[in-house]
């Protein structure tokens, strides 16, 4: 039975023609999003998915968004990214940037708005590894003296 949602997904998705469009690549901790954007009406599939199917958390969809609204265009631009690795919020945050870079190569005056915003910038943000002789990335074993 999934196969037959996900084929709709697809078949909505193949509708759409991404030929002339904007190619960008966002980066949040271990996501990568690969964007395709051009004018549309604004829809976005993640992964074959709508995003509203994608992502359930009311945040995830308020910042995926986030670009377009600053600009004043949330319904002027159709969405097509293949994003994998890390979790949600990553894959969230790796889209942003991705989609943020592309509406800056369409439009190169809306650099300034979205720079102000610090959307274009990668956030370079990771988890710190675990070093030998300690629990975690800092926290140490805990000292006894007897």
């Amino acid at each position: 039975m999934e196969n037959v949602n996900s084929t709709s997904h697809n078949n909505e998705e193949s509708k759409l023609d991404f030929k002339d469009s904007m190619y960008a690549t966002g980066r949040r901790k271990r996501s990568i999003a690969r964007i395709w954007l051009k004018k549309g009406t604004g829809k976005i599939f993640v992964n074959g998915k709508n995003y509203q199917d994608y992502f359930k958390r009311a945040n995830h969809k308020m910042v995926l968004l986030r670009p377009f609204e600053i600009l004043n265009q949330a319904t002027s631009y159709d969405v097509k990214c293949k994003v994998k690795g890390g979790g949600l919020t990553g894959q969230v945050g790796a889209m942003v940037h991705g989609i943020s870079k592309a509406l800056v190569q369409l439009d190169p005056d809306s650099k300034a708005t979205l720079k102000k915003e610090k959307l274009t910038t990668r956030d370079s943000r990771a988890v710190e590894r675990k070093k030998y002789g300690h629990r975690k990335a800092r926290r140490s074993f805990q000292f006894s003296k007897r």
